[in-house]
């Protein structure tokens, strides 16, 4: 295969298990340039941290300092990661940050979640969840993230006292408010505390109060847990979050830095990539290979969305009358 004029070398060898946790060996070499066409970090952001966004920095601190001792639901994307680290520095040892490890929480995120704390410097707690025996949660008909929040919460607001806090933080930040969000009903049954809200922050001012603090993740893609890969309708599995680990590890291994792989009906996966590294996937050997290992894995169908990378893309599946029952007011 070239690219450009310059010869690329593709093979694959290797595939231990379906559990989430396989090894694939990618042996693929190509410029650079090439391989991040389609994942290239978001370098031309306007890196000015204005006076606005320094206000909501610090109001987010003050907030963070009338809470007394929070507990932080922290995942390890950039969201919680900001709220972790103003936690810390407003309250010090009076703020924990706690992860949920399941089955829908890729190993790869619980191990930057983990070194992500220790950077910061917050207490870090790793809590096993149970959504996965919760029929509700496994019949993934569209209100699947209420289901699996309310557990979350519900777990960390039983550990409270055990871990010395009061009050329970999120990451949602202002930009969550107009999507759909079941996730949002289940913090206000819980009586979570948002302070990216409060202070009025967008993603944006997320990323920008970041990278004021020198948070390695102040570009990283969003990661939405493995279970939002899974079309309403088509049951959540470990073996089927599994699976999809595993493919979008490929992915990654072809230099996508953000891509999702989705779940319908039929095992048949969809695969999103920035609509500037199609080329990439549609070039012979990739897309041979590719295929190749995704019905070894387990895929049935193995397609490609043209219209690339999207946020939420299977949100449009979910019936009018879930998103009225989880509509934010």
């Amino acid at each position: 295969m070239a690219v450009g004029g310059e010869s690329c070398v593709w093979s694959c060898s290797g595939l231990s298990s379906l559990n989430g946790d396989a090894r694939f060996r990618w042996n693929f070499r190509a410029p650079l340039r090439r391989l991040r066409v389609a994942a290239k970090r978001s370098n031309d952001m306007n890196h000015d941290f204005s006076s606005a966004q320094q206000h909501r920095r610090d109001r987010l601190l003050e907030i963070l300092r009338g809470l007394g001792r929070v507990a932080v639901a922290f995942s390890g994307g950039i969201d919680s990661t900001v709220v972790a680290k103003a936690a810390q520095m407003a309250l010090g040892e009076r703020a924990v940050a706690v992860t949920a490890d399941s089955p829908s929480v890729p190993r790869r995120e619980l191990a930057e979640a983990q070194d992500l704390a220790r950077l910061i410097g917050i207490r870090h707690v790793i809590v096993p969840t149970s959504e996965f025996v919760d029929p509700d949660y496994v019949r993934n008909d569209g209100a699947r993230c209420y289901f699996c929040k309310s557990e979350l919460y519900a777990r960390i607001e039983d550990m409270l006292p055990e871990l010395g806090a009061d009050v329970i933080c999120s990451g949602a930040n202002l930009d969550d408010k107009v999507d759909y969000r079941p996730g949002l009903t289940a913090a206000a049954e819980h009586k979570v505390r948002h302070p990216l809200q409060e202070a009025g922050c967008t993603k944006a001012d997320v990323r920008a109060i970041a990278r004021s603090w020198d948070l390695p993740t102040w570009d990283k893609p969003a990661s939405p847990c493995l279970s939002s890969r899974l079309a309403p309708g088509v049951q959540v599995t470990p073996e089927r979050t599994g699976r999809v680990e595993a493919a979008e590890a490929l992915l990654r291994e072809l230099g996508f830095r953000d891509c999702r792989v989705r779940l319908h009906e039929g095992e048949l996966a969809r695969v999103e990539v920035p609509v500037s590294g199609l080329e990439i996937l549609l070039e012979p050997a990739v897309r041979e290979a590719l295929a190749k290992r995704f019905h070894e894995l387990g895929f049935q169908f193995v397609t490609l969305d043209l219209e690339g990378l999207r946020s939420g893309s299977l949100n449009v599946l979910v019936g009018l009358q879930q998103r009225r029952l989880f509509a934010q007011r």
